[in-house]
């Protein structure tokens, strides 16, 4: 049997403090409780994830730049605040060669002028944004399609 496909779910800046932080933003999800989801749903799509957050830019590159060394077949991350100014995650991301989705809990687009500009968005396969914390799930799915994982009926 083939190793299952390992996504690593990195969330940046001050996603530690989901479910706390402005829920009226980005809802009453806890992290703990969203890694407890996403744990779940790529079971179901037969895949395995590790998670990953940090509030210092440097050490979410580290972690980015590390990812094919963990074995990882993909990145899904929520780059937070470093998506508008991280030019250092945006060469690592690009760096690995691995698939790589972009999810934000918020419509960016729809926010403050400084938060429409995604520096993450070149370099990924996709971006998910403005669904909650529904839209990991998604990029979930998204990434089971990429890594080729069989999908019965789906």
């Amino acid at each position: 049997m083939a190793p299952r496909p390992l996504v690593l779910v990195i969330n940046g800046p001050n996603l530690d403090k989901l479910g706390t932080r402005s829920p009226e933003i980005y809802g009453s999800t806890t992290l703990a409780e969203l890694e407890k989801t996403l744990t779940a749903r790529a079971e179901e799509l037969g895949m395995d994830v590790e998670f990953f957050q940090a509030n210092d830019e440097s050490v979410v590159v580290d972690a980015v730049g590390h990812a094919s060394q963990r074995g990882a077949a993909a990145i899904l991350i929520n780059p937070a605040a470093l998506t508008h100014f991280s030019y250092p995650l945006r060469e690592a991301l690009a760096a690995t060669g691995l698939r790589v989705v972009e999810v934000h809990i918020s419509n960016i687009h729809a926010r403050e002028p400084f938060r429409r500009l995604s520096l993450v968005s070149g370099v990924a396969k996709g971006t998910i944004v403005g669904l909650g914390v529904k839209g990991y799930a998604l990029a979930l799915e998204a990434i089971a399609g990429m890594v080729g994982v069989p999908r019965d009926g789906v």
